[in-house]
């Protein structure tokens, strides 16, 4: 059996996705330990996984939040350049402390977001087999492809090719701090030179939380990149106690465990929703005090908590309102419930850019006004869910945790890559 290390950016959603991986992987028979500072242990709640900390000095207890407060809300130019260099200190924080923590706690593989590259780099410097997970949507380049982040509609015509160009100079432009830090980490650590996060992941495998249907279409995905859907744990699905009157449209909204602050967002969404006489459910994932619950109730809003068993809301709900976050959409799939898309960070312009393609709902600016709320999910509420339907089969079929575990697996075990469709 193995002993596995989990590193991963600190956000909530990426570790509760490698920690259902990590449960299997253990129900298995293997170890598993989680590495990062010391504020993220908190999230690792799951008997039996360890937890390692690093960057005592770099990354002090009570460091997380503030990090945690600029990523959910950047701001302005200054506020987006100290979020990259706080991923840039972070992948540093790895790629120095991380070897001999591993070789202290005897961990003979490694489990890598994508989202951090010092996972790979330092497992590739250490000869240790790793598999990377798109948590996100996956970082992966290709020709005639916009990167994840950005919020482009998919074309193939010449003026959408330069856009996507034009777009990732800019991007690469931006992470120069980042890129600094994969430079120089690279070379203390002995191997080739690279400068971003695609070019730090695993040749072994490579394993994505969405659907190869729901992406944009690729002509050159890695062969061994695999698409298994949501890492989830193996449940029965909460029930919700809100009593739902089935003659009036029922709307879910939730923007996620680092957007959910937004009352903004959410007094505009309650607004539209008494204009359509529509029933609502804010899930404000405990970011939200108990006067901003109680405003919401007053502007529109029929039930505001902070944390609802969201995949009965979707099964319940005509529509969706979401930032866009991959856990959300793959729920909303799932469920074919047609969505409104407010992205506000990080890939969710380029989830909404597909949820638009695939016909599975509409899009608006995260500062939209409730008359334009309305009117938009007025015409998602009378959206066709046929679009879900091919969806929807892929994703049942996708494999999810246990399929991801597979391929962890068998790539480690045999030392070579694991070919889309060889476990099928």
């Amino acid at each position: 059996m193995s002993h596995f290390g989990v590193v991963a950016p600190a956000y909530y959603s990426h570790f509760h996705a490698l920690q259902a991986l990590a449960q299997e992987l253990m129900q298995r028979g293997h170890r598993v330990t989680f590495f990062h500072q010391a504020d993220a242990a908190r999230w690792v709640t799951a008997p039996g996984i360890g937890y390692c900390v690093l960057g005592a000095a770099s990354h002090p207890p009570g460091s997380l939040q503030r990090s945690l407060r600029l990523a959910a809300s950047p701001g302005t130019p200054w506020g987006l350049r100290q979020i990259i260099e706080q991923l840039a200190a972070t992948t540093r924080m790895f790629c120095n402390e991380l070897p001999a923590a591993l070789e202290q706690h005897g961990v003979d593989a490694l489990l890598c977001d994508q989202m951090e590259a010092g996972g790979g780099l330092v497992a590739e410097s250490l000869g240790l087999p790793f598999v990377s997970i798109a948590c996100a949507l996956p970082v992966n380049r290709e020709p005639g492809l916009p990167l994840p982040v950005m919020p482009f509609a998919y074309g193939t015509d010449e003026r959408s090719l330069h856009m996507y160009r034009g777009s990732t100079q800019v991007y690469d432009w931006l992470m120069k701090p980042h890129a600094r830090a994969i430079q120089d980490a690279a070379k203390a650590l002995g191997l080739a030179p690279r400068s971003a996060l695609h070019e730090c992941l695993s040749p072994l495998a490579q394993i994505s939380q969405t659907l190869a249907g729901f992406d944009f279409p690729r002509q050159a995905a890695p062969a061994h990149l695999h698409a298994v859907g949501p890492l989830r744990n193996a449940s029965t699905t909460a029930q919700g106690s809100w009593p739902i009157d089935p003659h009036r449209p029922f709307i879910f909204a939730s923007l996620g465990t680092l957007q959910g602050q937004r009352l903004g967002m959410f007094e505009q969404i309650a607004k539209a929703c008494r204009q359509l006489d529509a029933q609502l459910l804010i899930a404000h994932c405990g970011l939200l005090d108990a006067a901003a619950e109680k405003r919401l109730c007053a502007l529109g809003a029929t039930w505001v908590t902070d944390f609802a068993p969201q995949q009965w809301a979707l099964e319940h709900a005509d529509a969706v309102v979401t930032h866009g976050g991959l856990n959300t959409v793959m729920d909303a799939i799932a469920s074919a419930t047609p969505m409104l898309v407010m992205p506000i960070a990080f890939d969710q312009p380029g989830v909404a850019a597909r949820v638009r393609h695939h016909g599975l709902g509409l899009q608006l600016h995260r500062r939209a006004r409730s008359p334009r709320i309305a009117q938009t999910l007025r015409e998602v509420l009378d959206l066709s869910t046929q679009p879900f339907a091919r969806l929807s089969g892929e994703l049942s079929s996708a494999g999810g945790t246990l399929k991801a575990a597979d391929i962890v697996e068998t790539a480690i075990n045999t030392r070579q890559p694991v070919l889309a469709g060889a476990l099928a």
